[in-house]
């Protein structure tokens, strides 16, 4: 066992590297280092707890069971999970977090002892109100969490589930969880505990299920938020410095970042994290049905109309991580090179359904760092430019997020791919994006759609180049 000053210095240590982690991260050329330093800190923090607790009994070792058994199925997934299911594993992991929450501030309010908060009916108030919180927000993260998981797999409609008055009822929901958090801490009779956790289980549904595929990236970062706050709620109760660290960063930064999104998207973030305000986000058929013919190409006009360019910009997007074509698109760039061609990178910052999918996957296939761009600094390059590969992309290349004010993207800033000579569109069919909105890029004068896999119309380009 070691003092409490000493594991005080090393909760200390393990929160400054999780700060390093975070700005590692920050950016793909130290990305690796700040896992590390993640890693490292985590380590050091559940080391230090169990040495805190001085005597391992025979629950103690039960933990250590589960401990081993739980890491060992999270690096069974880590290995196994492709990048383009990675953003519903994210929604699935913060609704454990949740969960994990939840039962600790179940095990706190039954067993007050074990905690030193107190005798059950007898509970500090300032514990209460903690653990209270805690639960809430855990319960919230918990059912939210599964629904965007639910909604990101596909087994229910990515499409938002609307009914009258139901902001209203966030609304009294709300204010009835508050309530409830009130009457516990005045008579901590276990009728209020328990409504108020059964009642942020169902706010957790109520506030996800009306957001649609648009937004679904903001939802992931803002459950990412809401699972960090779950777990410095419950920090607090333990008196645990490296979960209150550990809780407040990752709230903190997943806000941020929830933030920072909806300004790239033109999205309000209050509307969304109060559960959806957004547009309607279902196709117009109608609309879908007078829109003029498409031109489709195979690999040979591609081929012909990148090798006659001076300049090209790659517009990466989900249905590049579907096909795990960036090896093959990084081998049509070294071509296109070896012909003094000059080619960049258009990343859109919600491209891939999550937050750096798209800079991840170019990192694999090496691409170099300086040859990527970010959405503000190439979208005034493609005027000039001769030709725009499209590869997957879709939602974040649609010119009607520009032109139709009633398009639930409208407003989102996009990749103005259709401003340049000629654009190159490789996507299997002419299915809308995530969004569920008809791209009118599709049927522009100056798009030659692609109808293929895209790694393999890539390697048939590269053939023919």
């Amino acid at each position: 066992m070691i003092s409490p000053n000493l594991s005080a210095i090393f909760y200390l240590i393990s929160g400054i590297l999780f700060i390093l982690a975070l700005r590692g991260l920050s950016s793909p050329e130290t990305s690796r280092q700040g896992n590390l330093f993640g890693i490292l800190g985590m380590i050091i923090a559940i080391s230090v707890t169990f040495l805190t607790v001085g005597n391992f009994s025979n629950a103690m070792n039960y933990v250590l069971i589960f401990l081993v058994i739980g890491g060992a199925i999270g690096a069974f997934i880590a290995f196994k999970i492709p990048m383009t299911a990675m953003p519903e594993l994210v929604a699935g992991f913060h609704s454990l977090v949740g969960l994990a929450a939840v039962f600790v501030a179940i095990s706190a309010f039954l067993n007050p002892q074990a905690f030193n908060l107190g005798s059950p009916g007898n509970i500090k108030l300032a514990s209460l109100i903690e653990m209270s919180i805690g639960a809430a927000v855990g319960a919230i993260t918990f059912s939210g969490s599964i629904i965007a998981f639910l909604k990101l797999r596909g087994i229910m409609s990515g499409s938002p589930i609307i009914f009258l008055g139901q902001h209203f009822i966030n609304l009294l929901l709300g204010i009835f969880i508050i309530v409830l958090i009130y009457f516990l801490c005045e008579t901590q009779l276990d009728n209020f505990f328990w409504g108020m956790i059964a009642a942020s289980f169902l706010i957790g549904v109520l506030l996800i299920i009306p957001i649609g595929g648009a937004d679904m990236p903001v939802v992931i970062s803002m459950l990412n938020s809401y699972s960090g706050w779950a777990a410095a709620g419950i920090g607090f109760t333990l008196e645990n410095t490296a979960l209150i660290i550990t809780g407040a960063l990752v709230g903190s930064s997943g806000a941020i970042l929830s933030y920072i999104m909806c300004k790239g998207m033109n999205r309000s973030f209050f509307s969304v994290i109060l559960g959806g305000f957004g547009g309607d986000t279902t196709v117009n058929e109608e609309k879908k049905k007078d829109q003029k013919p498409v031109k489709s190409g195979n690999a040979e006009d591609a081929a012909f109309l990148l090798k006659n360019a001076s300049s090209v910009i790659i517009v990466p997007g989900y249905g590049m991580a579907v096909a795990q074509a960036q090896h093959a698109l990084r081998e049509m760039v070294d071509a296109l090179k070896k012909n003094d061609i000059k080619v960049s990178y258009a990343v859109h910052p919600v491209a891939g359904r999550m937050p750096g999918h798209m800079n991840v996957l170019l990192a694999e296939a090496n691409v170099p760092y300086d040859e990527v761009f970010e959405l503000d600094q190439i979208n005034n390059d493609f005027a000039n430019t001769d030709v725009a590969f499209v590869i997957g992309a879709n939602d974040v290349t649609n010119p009607v997020a520009k032109t139709d004010p009633q398009s639930p993207i409208f407003g989102m800033p996009v990749l103005d791919v259709e401003k340049c000579k000629s654009v190159l569109f490789v996507k299997r069919s002419l299915s809308p994006g995530y969004a569920g909105v008809d791209n009118e890029l599709f049927y522009r004068e100056n798009t030659m759609m692609l109808f293929a896999d895209a790694k393999k119309m890539t390697e048939d380009i590269v053939k023919n180049i």
